[in-house]
């Protein structure tokens, strides 16, 4: 990219264009995907990001999608742009989801597709889109399998696959990705319902071929010249708007230097050492002391860590900027090797993309003081059938994947919200009309867990409960974290409530439940599964997931005394989130 020293001083108006103009990309081929998509996942749950990359791979700018995909994919352009080189024609698309080439975890397959100039044959743009697929193989249906210990085990993984080679889709070569070579691994299967798969695949290329129409359209706008001068500036401008931020949290704390840690419910830290410069505005962001790699999949790839942080320097900016390159310039991010943030190729990593990034999330904003925990965690729910057969055969069936909201943490200024999907998440929940409709379920209950969020001067949110019948024999998971350890509160505030997952079991003679003696009728066995558990679960049976609350701010008004201590200096921030920001801007078209 062009030094400074290149460009002079931008045009107000133009950047703020052009900061749009970018944007707009992003969310005309979200709509696109959206619009394209087939699959429960992508088409109602929004589980997807889209956004446009530099020449050098340097997130350019997004829709507001899934920060912890938008951190992330510049890691996986990048892997690409060094595996390919120049030798990448018109009409190729990448396909990656390994977290050793910027992944996050396996379910999210990233579509990479090159822009070229027209006149030089040049590369001047990325495209990329990101999406979850419901199953891609591995040991259990969804491929979120809590019990995980290696990568093999959570279905099909691929470094680079040129998925289109000047514009002809090789669909052999992604049914042996898929299919083939997920299922030669013990225990695992292919692909249970590639048909799904394919065709949102499909609409990725398709998302991604839309915003290489739009992006030429802006260049023959305004001249590839002007395009990339005031790409180099909302990246600057992002860079000078996080360098101020940090230069402010040392004038208004007195402090240079931040720390935090925070625990997975195993007991692994996670702890953080920021040391700011107030001269220049950079900051050193080590992870020193965090645990050491797990033996589960709890690990997060260090395109996460990075993801998790870009969030939070991003959310803490009291000014409209596109999340891009420019937030992560000033820090420089310290993460040990062999730590469950930068664990081994083959560690699993499924949890720590959805569960140990929520926490990475936490221990960064309190590091900064800037607001109690939110419920930590995603409460991963999957169910599905089909995979191999008991004489090894590939058996098509399906997979059902969802997160489920709670509660988030209060902040100076504002009580925090009940029921809603919190931080590095910004997915929809499945609407109730259309998973009873789809898939053999019944829904029992879904509403807000009264009493759960933390008690202060700004109380938490409430978590929510989700209750679910299953009308078949199904094998069920659930992947979920704050189950132990309760999301902090600060100042004084009290903690949200632990979540809790509830197997309610109907008695069967073939469990041995059906004693002749016993009173009728026989009421059903209620068993916590804990955090992380794999059910295959009766007809009739129900799982009732209790999420965490949200942590609150400063003691309860009836308790609280005159402090000692000046906490001025926290700066108050309102409450905004991105899907706020996403129901606006496609309120404009």
């Amino acid at each position: 990219m062009s030094s400074s020293a290149k460009y002079g001083t931008p045009d107000p108006i133009i950047l703020t264009l052009f900061a749009n103009r970018f944007m707009s990309v992003a969310e005309a081929m979200g709509r696109s995907l959206q619009q394209t998509a087939i699959s429960t996942n992508i088409k109602e749950r929004l589980d997807f990001s889209c956004a446009l990359f530099a020449p050098d791979g340097d997130l350019v700018a997004n829709a507001p999608f899934i920060p912890i995909h938008l951190g992330a994919m510049s890691f996986a352009v990048k892997y690409q742009m060094n595996l390919h080189g120049k030798t990448l024609k018109p009409g190729d698309v990448l396909m990656s989801n390994s977290p050793s080439a910027g992944g996050s975890h396996l379910p999210d397959i990233t579509v990479i597709s090159p822009v070229f100039d027209t006149n030089t044959d040049e590369i001047i743009f990325f495209t990329a889109s990101r999406g979850h697929h419901a199953d891609i193989g591995g040991i259990l249906p969804g491929s979120m399998p809590p019990t995980s210990k290696n990568i093999f085990e959570e279905g099909a993984e691929i470094f680079s696959f040129k998925v289109v080679t000047e514009g002809v889709f090789d669909r052999d070569g992604l049914y042996d990705y898929m299919i083939e070579k997920p299922s030669q691994y013990p225990g695992s299967s292919g692909c249970r319902n590639i048909r799904d798969v394919e065709s949102d695949l499909k609409a990725q290329i398709a998302a991604n071929h839309k915003g290489i129409q739009l992006i030429k359209a802006i260049v023959n706008d305004y001249s590839l010249a002007t395009v990339q001068e005031y790409m180099y500036h909302i990246r600057a401008n992002a860079e000078s708007s996080v360098r101020n931020l940090l230069k402010d949290v040392v004038r208004r704390s007195g402090k240079k230097t931040l720390s935090a840690i925070d625990y997975l419910d195993d007991g692994s830290p996670i702890q953080l050492k920021v040391d700011i410069n107030e001269e220049d505005g950079s900051a050193v962001l080590d992870f020193e002391g965090t645990g050491c790699e797990i033996h589960g999949n709890l690990n997060a790839p260090v395109a996460v860590v990075h993801s998790a942080v870009i969030y939070c320097m991003r959310a803490m900016l009291n000014v409209d900027i596109p999340l891009n390159a420019g937030c992560l310039v000033p820090l420089n991010i310290k993460i040990p090797e062999g730590s469950l943030l930068s664990p081994s190729r083959t560690a699993a990593v499924c949890g720590g993309n959805v569960l140990t990034s929520q926490r990475i999330v936490d221990v960064v904003l309190r590091a900064f003081h800037a607001c109690a925990a939110s419920q930590g965690c995603t409460n991963n729910l999957t169910f599905g059938a089909g995979g191999k057969d008991k004489d090894g055969k590939n058996v098509v069936g399906w997979g059902y994947y969802e997160t489920i909201a709670g509660g988030s943490g209060a902040g100076p200024g504002w009580h925090g919200t009940s029921g809603i999907h919190t931080h590095i998440t910004n997915t929809r929940i499945g609407d109730v009309e259309i998973l009873e409709r789809r898939y053999p379920v019944l829904m029992h209950q879904f509403g807000i867990r009264t009493g759960s969020a933390g008690q202060g001067k700004w109380a938490g949110g409430d978590g929510a409960v989700r209750e679910i019948e299953f009308l078949q024999p199904l094998q069920v998971s659930i992947l979920s974290e704050r189950r132990t350890r309760q999301p902090y509160g600060l100042e004084g505030g009290e903690p949200g409530a632990l979540g809790r997952n509830t197997w309610v079991k109907q008695p069967r003679e073939a469990d041995g439940d059906l004693v002749p003696d016993a009173p009728r009728p026989l009421q059903p066995r209620r068993i916590n599964i804990g955090g992380k558990a794999t059910v295959f679960m009766g007809k009739g049976d129900r799982l009732l997931i209790e999420t965490p609350g949200g942590g609150a701010w400063g003691a309860p008004e009836s308790v609280a005394d005159e402090r000692a201590e000046d906490h001025s200096h926290v700066k108050a921030w309102a409450a905004r989130g991105s899907l706020a920001e996403r129901e606006a801007a496609q309120a404009g078209f």
